[in-house]
């Protein structure tokens, strides 16, 4: 009787394997969103697309911590990407409040899909090339994670109790078309790869992070409202921040070429 022989996953496998199973999770909580957004229960599907970009902003780094990085997992990355967050946050708005719109709703969800598999192209092609490292702080344009959460943000207004106040349904349509044009544009935007934290400011770091965390779990969609209202209002600092190295690099290389011919 032949004995079958078990093979048992290495170490070394294993640190590849981990950051890729964190990616199919979050592809397929993005296809799940749009299940619970056709069946009416768009509490859970945002609440899915939120999770999976919260995979998606940990698959990259746990891969880096471990050592697990590879080019099978940057490609797998890019591809469930434009799934998780270039097709299915498109579904949940347009069956929320796009198809009262009739062709022009439909329109502008294929308008915002095409405009993310065209960012998603360009940062592969971008990802390979050498750049300042002061560059590697900064994104071309808003990442499909932060795309495709910006354009839920009517809907998880009109969940959160914000909605007793002001009514933003009818925005809806201008803004996916605004964020669409913000993935396919050049504006630069905070990456958030680099986070420098000074030693005397860990402290109260950690102590926002918890409050951060108390409060999604007691007042979920509107510390995601104000989170995403935020992150919309930093994208004019993160322009300056940038022209303003960008001169800076410039005026220091200036220098050293005026040193070297002296």
């Amino acid at each position: 009787m032949n004995k079958k022989k078990f093979k048992i996953v290495s170490v070394n496998k294993t640190r590849y394997i981990l950051p890729s199973v964190l990616t199919l999770v979050g592809v397929c909580l993005g296809i799940s969103s749009i299940k619970f957004a056709m069946d009416g229960n768009y509490t859970f599907a945002v609440l899915f697309l939120i999770v999976a970009a919260i995979l998606d902003g940990l698959d990259g780094r746990v891969a880096r911590l471990i050592k697990g990085t590879s080019n099978f997992g940057k490609e797998l990355d890019s591809l469930t990407d434009f799934v998780s967050f270039g097709i299915a946050p498109a579904f949940v708005i347009y069956f929320w409040e796009l198809n009262k719109f009739g062709k022009i709703g439909w329109l502008i969800v294929l308008f915002y899909s095409v405009c993310c598999v065209l960012r998603l192209a360009r940062f592969n092609l971008t990802k390979y090339e050498d750049k300042e490292e002061w560059k590697n702080n900064f994104f071309q344009g808003v990442p499909s994670p932060a795309g495709g959460c910006l354009i839920l943000l009517p809907l998880i207004f009109e969940l959160s109790n914000f909605s007793n106040l002001i009514n933003i349904k009818v925005i809806t349509p201008y803004l996916v078309v605004i964020v669409s044009l913000l993935l396919i544009s050049k504006i630069p935007t905070y990456s958030f790869k680099k986070i420098l934290i000074k030693r005397n400011m860990t402290i109260f770091v950690l102590l926002g992070v918890g409050l951060f965390f108390v409060s999604i779990i007691q007042f979920t969609f509107e510390t995601l409202s104000l989170g995403l209202l935020i992150y919309l209002l930093i994208i004019p600092f993160g322009i300056l921040n940038y022209n303003k190295k960008s001169k800076s690099v410039v005026n220091d290389q200036v220098e050293e070429d005026q040193q070297d011919v002296l």
